[in-house]
């Protein structure tokens, strides 16, 4: 007898009662990102602040923090993430890239190594649920402390993470340490006193420009925040509200969330374990296929080839290794035709169906948007997050293309509208789909100035 799916079941459950992993993430919304206002002033001038002057971003609410303490974190680490610990020591930060053992993507974070036997990792909770369950079913002489995306729990987090980034944003700093800054190499960190309280300060960027990010316990939130804030007055410091936040990432080249590769057989005791609470992440756009592993990707499709490193035997490091130097897919930027978009606009305004409306600047209907993108009518791979940046006039979105179609100026058509016409996801009117032509650009789309 069939049944409806609960918060209470585990993934493997859900799946079951659903039907297929599809009919499970099809079709859910979107949740909730941050506690972070959509704007504080417009998000055109949010955007133009990393550009043009210093932008100050609140990242407090929006991701889940993984702690791994104990004599086998760095070997627990070296056996299921891609990338080599080889002389990581107490005061850098790598991103941290975990692999199913089919090589598939299950998720990325920022691991920092804040004391000996002691690491954090900070980031989407995909790659932290597989963690745990293997620190939990493994052999491992570690522990761990986990906290859920704030954001989605309500709870406030345990610390307190900003970012200044930006032409002006080492000033802005300068003006708000008490001491000199150290001298700190890309993706180092070290503690300073901003008013007499210490702060973790790692050396970072976002959308190409240079820039800090800085953490300490959440209580002290106020008083730091007010320091920096004060600091970047006469710099035109701006707060980046949820929506200009998130449109970096085209810029960046970096990809925020693709459907995890959990739904494989070897990784039915992993979904059993995992609540589907934990694991639930919505899908959405135009591409339809039936089979969920038509969704994944792999490290080497995202870019992360250069930090994948065979001198552990990780998990999923076999089919990588038939991978790295032969992929069937590669990361790129998309600039789509203005032309195009502005006829999908344009359909509001005459008689008859209307386009999928757009929400500018982050148009978003699923926490995996995969829209289709055609060569000659020909399936050629997806394009995922998407974003209008005012700093390059360009509506720009990260896809992964069959190779051969991904050398810079290559045109493609990008299939925009759900493939019911909007008829099933609670978050899209009804419409008709229409193709959007789109040219190939690198991945980074712009110069990084980090």
């Amino acid at each position: 007898m069939s049944r409806e799916w609960s918060f209470s079941d585990s993934m493997e459950e859900a799946v079951e009662a659903a039907g297929s992993p599809l009919d499970l993430m099809r079709n859910l919304g979107v949740g909730k990102f941050t506690e972070v206002p959509d704007e504080y002033t417009h998000w055109i001038e949010e955007q133009r602040s990393w550009a043009e002057s210093v932008a100050f971003a609140d990242q407090s609410y929006h991701m889940s923090d993984l702690r791994i303490k104990g004599p086998d974190a760095v070997e627990f680490l070296s056996d299921f993430a891609v990338n080599n610990f080889e002389g990581y020591e107490v005061g850098q930060a790598k991103q941290l890239v975990v692999a199913n053992p089919n090589g598939n993507f299950l998720g990325d974070a920022i691991l920092f190594h804040e004391e000996e036997n002691n690491l954090l990792s900070v980031g989407a909770q995909a790659g932290h649920n597989w963690l745990r369950y293997n620190i939990e079913t493994g052999d491992y002489d570690v522990e761990y402390e986990y906290q859920p995306r704030p954001a989605a729990t309500g709870n406030d987090p345990n610390d307190y993470r900003y970012q200044v980034q930006g032409p002006d944003a080492v000033e802005v700093m300068r003006e708000a340490a008490d001491d000199p800054l150290p001298d700190l190499g890309f993706f180092n960190f070290e503690t300073i006193t901003i008013n007499g309280v210490e702060t973790n300060l790692l050396r970072h960027g976002m959308a190409g420009e240079s820039g800090f990010e800085f953490w300490g316990p959440y209580e002290e939130r106020e008083e730091i925040r007010s320091a920096i804030l004060e600091a970047g007055e006469d710099y035109d410091i701006r707060r980046l509200g949820a929506e200009s936040y998130q449109t970096a990432n085209v810029i960046l080249g970096w990809l925020p969330l693709v459907v995890p590769a959990i739904f494989s057989d070897e990784m039915e005791d992993y979904r059993e374990w995992l609540d589907v609470r934990d694991g639930l992440l919505s899908v959405g756009g135009s591409y339809d296929s039936e089979d969920i592993s038509d969704y994944y990707v792999t490290p080497v499709e995202l870019g992360y080839d250069h930090i994948i490193s065979f001198d552990n035997d990780f998990v999923g490091r076999e089919a990588l290794e038939a991978e790295i130097d032969n992929p069937e897919r590669k990361k790129v930027t998309l600039e789509w035709d203005a032309d195009d978009l502005q006829k999908v606009r344009g359909s509001l305004f005459e008689d008859g169906e209307t386009n999928e409306y757009m929400n500018f600047p982050h148009p978003r209907n699923a926490a995996c948007p995969y829209d289709e993108v055609l060569v000659d009518g020909e399936h050629v791979g997806v394009s995922t997050d998407k974003s209008y940046v005012y700093n390059e006039r360009k509506f720009l979105s990260l896809a992964v293309l069959d190779t051969e179609y991904t050398e810079p100026g290559t045109e493609v058509t990008i299939v925009w509208g759900e493939p019911d016409g909007g008829e099933e996801n609670p978050v899209v009117e009804r419409h008709e789909q229409t193709e959007i032509t789109a040219t190939v650009h690198p991945a980074p789309y712009g110069e990084d100035k980090r």
